[in-house]
């Protein structure tokens, strides 16, 4: 009667391949991008501006485009220019005062974002989505 033995069992690969494989799936594991349908719906937040706390909420379109619109405070312009690339977001907008850049993060309920204003300012803005 043989008897094989047989290597403990590892959740580290040992060989090259083995290891490649893992690396693979955790790399897409961490970059796996949002849709805009994922993003749908109504985002709240606030920043510190020059004018004091100002209340944002964006509300973004269902469909395959970044789309949407953004109010500040008392101002209320078009999402334009959306870009979605894995977590990563940026899009613009348009008020009265002038165009405002905004640029961050998406993760699960949550945008960061910073905010170029109509001058060159930046302020941060966190906004949640609304359920």
């Amino acid at each position: 009667m043989k008897i094989h033995a047989y290597p403990p069992f590892t959740l580290i690969p040992q060989n090259r391949k083995g290891l490649l494989r893992l690396l693979s799936f955790f790399v897409i594991a961490a970059t796996t991008a949002f849709s805009t349908a994922d993003l749908a719906g109504t985002w709240t937040g606030s920043m510190q501006t020059q004018m004091g706390d100002t209340q944002v909420t964006l509300t973004i379109q269902p469909g395959s485009a970044l789309a949407g619109k953004v109010k500040l405070a008392d101002y209320e312009g078009a999402l334009e220019n959306g870009k979605l690339a894995g977590d990563k977001i940026s899009f613009e907008t348009t008020i009265e005062p002038g165009k405002l850049m905004f640029q961050g993060t998406v993760a699960a309920d949550q945008m960061r974002l910073n905010v170029t204003g109509v001058q060159g300012d930046q302020y941060t803005l966190i906004c949640q989505r609304q359920k």
